[in-house]
């Protein structure tokens, strides 16, 4: 649905994003995940045709993003940061941007009506605008980018802001918006919420991509590199340390209470040979598990930190 092919762009002396390329398939949630200054925004805005890319390509739904007006029919953008008219009701502020999308008006009311239910916003139709809370905006810009049915929602830092319930409402909305068959890209600095929603993950870093790909190839790549277990042996503790310390496929143990952590070299097959050299050893294991690659962690190994 999305594909971009080495796409580059210079602010001056920063080079924002340098031959970026990405793939989001139909029906994805996709999450875009990088430092402040990785060049999230600007990909964004590209996507979403405000800006041209210096060199490179970018194509939504086979179209070439150069051809502008038919590319803003097909997406909806909600940015980091956006304006709402706040003196208007919520069902003006969407009639507003209804006609904007020269929607005729006797299809508008019924289109709102809609749109409200989905984002549960059906009781705050007749308030104004500046008596939302900022959860009850968001889901506001997430009502304005639904009005014209587009095909890819474009959303940067959606939960900024947003209390833990806000977080989850809009959690459960972009599934519920999956389902309905919409494409979502969406970045976050709130990993935990994306790692629970997202079917892909994109990592950039100085403009480059650093990883892309599902979850699951994610947690591949990385335990290649952690190759951590955990473990609990409560009874014989102290006997586990011994006979783990001594194994010559373990670079490292640590030691909390009766919790066993094992960093093995090699390959995850390397994992295996733990329980045997624990049993071998009449040591009994009450837990056994392959250390979770979690996406904050992830994110902290494949990044350096570093700005474009």
């Amino acid at each position: 649905m999305i594909e971009a092919i080495g796409i580059s762009k210079r602010f001056g002396s920063v080079q924002a994003l340098d031959s970026l390329s990405m793939t989001v398939n139909p029906g994805d949630i996709y999450g875009f995940i990088g430092p402040n200054g990785a060049g999230k925004t600007t990909t964004f805005k590209i996507l979403a045709t405000i800006l041209k890319p210096d060199s490179g390509e970018v194509r939504i739904d086979g179209v070439d993003i150069r051809k502008g007006d038919r590319i803003r029919s097909m997406i909806g953008y909600m940015p980091d940061v956006f304006g709402v008219y706040e003196d208007m009701t919520v069902f003006q502020y969407l009639d507003f941007f209804g006609a904007a999308y020269f929607i005729a008006r006797e299809d508008r009311k019924r289109l709102i009506a809609d749109i409200l239910q989905l984002t549960d916003l059906t009781f705050k139709k007749d308030e104004m605008v500046r008596s939302l809370s900022r959860g009850m905006q968001q889901r506001l810009g997430v009502a304005r980018v639904l009005i014209h049915d587009p095909k890819v929602l474009i959303l940067d830092e959606p939960a900024s802001g947003l209390d833990p319930r806000a977080r989850i409402e809009l959690r459960e909305l972009l599934k519920e918006l999956s389902g309905m068959g919409k494409t979502i890209i969406v970045s976050s600095h709130i990993l935990a919420e994306l790692s629970e929603v997202c079917t892909r993950i994109g990592i950039i870093e100085q403009g480059k991509n650093v990883f892309e790909g599902s979850q699951e190839e994610l947690h591949r790549r990385l335990f290649s590199r952690m190759n951590v277990a955990v473990m609990t042996v409560p009874e014989d503790t102290e006997k586990a340390l011994l006979a783990l310390q001594g194994a010559p496929f373990v670079e490292s143990v640590s030691r909390t209470a009766e919790r066993i952590s094992v960093r093995v070299k090699g390959d995850e097959r390397e994992i295996h040979r733990i329980l045997r050299t624990l049993y071998d050893n009449g040591c009994r294991v009450t837990r056994f598990q392959p250390e979770e690659v979690s996406l904050e962690s992830a994110f902290m190994t494949l990044t350096k930190g570093a700005l474009a």
